[in-house]
Parts: structure tokens; C-alpha cells; sequence
């Protein structure tokens, strides 16, 4: 079981490895690591490095004088602990941070946001604590945000609506609360929005439908508590949505029917009523399906041929006055009654999984093979 350290040096210089015993990974060694990164680098990638000794990522207040770093990257480290240190603001030239599966607690430092060149910031599967500082509206030039997997609570600040290079938002388990802020709808460029397993309630912006790039946006497990919004429908370019466990009523609005692009509509465990919309036999991309657990009834509306291009991907169970015609049960199985009778046809969906648990990756037995690499600054 070894460390493999691999230098990358410029242009068409050879590669060099080294294989070291991680066991020898001791606290002062990661001092010494941060020290190569002052000596003209530009990307620095720490993986599955400190895994044994438990090792704390605070270092001295000149640790992090290299103005040339454009790429940090320290991840899958069970061993690396301790607070984001507030020295990492003075990489001014820091494009990519990345700081995710580690096991770094306490709050995010606001002076990271002053990181104005930064275009990728992942913080996800750590324990952090504390709200979202203000000051993340000062990363203009970001493109991705991933602070998802950690303890954050508070609300989403206003700020976020500055972001408007922003593509990626992933947020999602964390113990976050309020509403989501109508500044969101500022984000133009947005495709992917994760929001899951946190506290939010109540409405949703007004705006959201101006986010026309948005294809992902997925909400599982928040204690919603209100009607399902027609404003989904405006979101042309959606490819999946995802609002299970949310605590969503009503009917399900036929105007779903307009997103044309979705493969995956999941609105499992919900309190949605009445029938499901004819229109929805129109969603010709559609691969996954799940209305499952809910209180809808009615004939299920959809085609034998439909129905045989979902199969199994499709669930429809736990609506107890949900039917399916004596034709459709023949085509395939569902979990719910055949019309007209008290039988059931089978059900070959499997049980709605759970929440998953957060995972942590606390654990110094978790990875045995660190990767250590770096890039040089070619001089001219």
C-alpha cells in the first residue's frame, strides 16, 4: 500500500513517480507540501493523501504566498481536518478551488469570497457548519458552486443573484431554510440546480420560470407544504425534475405536458389528487416516470405503447384510486387495481428508497493510495 507522487513538469519534460508509505503522511509533511506550492506552481492536486494521521489544514499565515496557483484541488482525504483556512484568500489567482471529501469543519471563511477570479468552488462532503457568507456575491466570474453534502444552515443569501455566469448550483444536504430568494431568478445561465434534503418551505420565486437554460433542477425532501406550481412549465429545457417527499398538493397541472425535453419526472410521496393528465402521453423523451405514493385516481391515461417504453421505470403504486383498463394490465404490470375489479396487477416496481444517509468519508482506513500532483509555470 503506497502514496504515488507524480510531478508534472512543463512542456515535453519527463514524468516522474515516487512511491511513498502513506503511514509517513505525518502533519509537519503536509506543511512541507504546502511549502512546494509557493515555488511557481500552477495546479496542485492532493488525492487520497492523508488518510491515517489525522492531519490539520490550518497552516501559518505565509504558507500561501504563490500568486501564480490557478488550480487547487485537495480531495478524498479522510485524515484532513481542521477549518478552511482564511490564508487561501491570498491566492489571487486561484480559478479552480476544490477542498471536497474531506473532513474540514467550522464555518466557511468569508474572506474566500474575495477570490474574484475563482470560476469553480467545491466545498461538498466535509462538515461544515454556519450560513452562507453575503460575500459570495462578489464571485462574479463563477461558473460552478458545490457546497452540498455538509451542515450549512441560515437562508440562501440574497447575493447569489450576482452570480451570473453561474451554471452549476448544488446546495442540496445541508439543513438550509427560509424560502428560496427571488434574486435566483437572476441567474441566467444556470442548467443544474440542486436543492434536496434541506428545510425550505413555501413559495417558490415568481421568477424561476426566467431561468430558460435550466435542464436539472432537483428539490427532493423539503417541507414545501403548498399547491405544485405551474411556474415548472415555463422551463422549457428541463430534462429532469425532481420534487419527491416535498409535501406538494393539487392537481397535477396538464401544462407539464410542455416540457418536451424531460426523460425524468419524479413526484413520488407527494399529496397530489385527481387524474393524471392525458397530455403526458405527449412526453416523448420521458424514461422515468415515478407518481407514486400520492392520492391521484382515475384511469391511467397512457398507452399500451407508452406504457411498454416505461416498463419497470415507471411507478405508479400507492395510489390506492388509480386503475389501469384490462388492456393496459395485459401490457404491463404497475401496482395498482384493474378497473372495475378489486385485483390488483402485480407490482415490479421496487420500493421507494429512502433518504439516503449522508455519507462520511471520516474514516482513516477509507483509502490506501495517495496521488500527489503538480503543474510548473512554463517561463518565458
Amino acid at each position: 500500500m503506497y502514496c504515488f507522487f507524480v510531478l508534472l513538469l512543463p512542456l515535453f519534460s519527463p514524468i516522474f513517480a515516487k512511491k511513498v508509505a502513506p503511514n509517513s503522511m505525518l502533519p509537519f509533511e503536509a506543511e512541507t507540501l504546502f511549502k512546494i506550492m509557493e515555488s511557481h506552481l500552477q495546479s496542485a492536486f492532493f488525492f487520497n493523501c492523508f488518510t491515517h494521521t489525522n492531519t490539520n489544514l490550518s497552516v501559518s499565515p505565509t504558507a500561501f504566498t504563490n500568486s501564480s496557483l490557478q488550480q487547487l484541488s485537495l480531495r478524498s482525504n479522510p485524515a484532513l481536518t481542521g477549518p478552511i483556512p482564511t490564508q487561501l484568500s491570498s491566492l489571487k489567482s486561484l480559478k479552480i478551488l476544490t477542498l471536497s471529501q474531506n473532513c474540514l469543519f467550522g464555518s466557511i471563511p468569508p474572506e474566500i469570497f474575495g477570490l474574484v477570479s475563482l470560476v469553480h468552488l467545491d466545498f461538498s462532503y466535509n462538515l461544515l457548519t454556519g450560513s452562507i457568507p453575503i460575500q459570495l456575491g462578489n464571485l462574479t466570474s463563477l461558473e460552478g458552486l458545490d457546497l452540498s453534502y455538509n451542515s450549512l444552515t441560515g437562508p440562501i443569501p440574497t447575493t447569489i443573484g450576482q452570480l451570473g455566469q453561474l451554471q452549476k448550483l448544488d446546495l442540496s444536504s445541508n439543513s438550509l431554510t427560509d424560502t428560496i430568494p427571488d434574486s435566483i431568478e437572476k441567474l441566467n445561465s444556470l442548467v443544474f440546480l440542486a436543492l434536496s434534503s434541506n428545510q425550505f418551505g413555501g413559495h417558490l420565486p415568481k421568477g424561476l420560470g426566467k431561468l430558460q437554460n435550466l435542464q436539472y433542477f432537483i428539490m427532493d425532501d423539503n417541507p414545501m407544504q403548498i399547491p405544485l406550481p405551474l411556474v415548472f412549465s415555463k422551463l422549457v429545457k428541463l430534462q429532469e425534475l425532481r420534487l419527491a417527499s416535498s409535501g406538494y398538493s393539487g392537481n397535477i397541472p396538464p401544462s407539464f405536458s410542455q416540457l418536451k425535453n424531460l426523460t425524468t419526472l419524479s413526484l413520488q410521496n407527494n399529496h397530489l389528487t385527481g387524474q393524471i393528465p392525458a397530455e403526458f402521453s405527449g412526453l416523448s423523451r420521458i424514461y422515468h416516470l415515478n407518481l407514486s405514493r400520492n392520492s391521484l385516481s382515475g384511469t391511467v391515461p397512457f398507452s399500451s405503447s407508452f406504457l411498454k417504453r416505461l416498463g419497470k421505470n415507471m411507478d405508479l403504486s400507492g395510489n390506492p384510486g388509480l386503475c389501469v383498463s384490462p388492456s393496459q394490465a395485459t401490457a404491463q404490470k404497475f401496482g395498482v387495481n384493474v378497473c372495475g375489479t378489486n385485483q390488483e396487477d402485480g407490482s415490479l416496481i421496487q420500493p421507494m428508497n429512502q433518504s439516503p444517509a449522508k455519507p462520511s468519508l471520516c474514516n482513516p482506513f477509507a483509502f490506501v493510495t495517495c496521488l500527489f500532483l503538480f503543474k510548473l509555470i512554463r517561463h518565458v
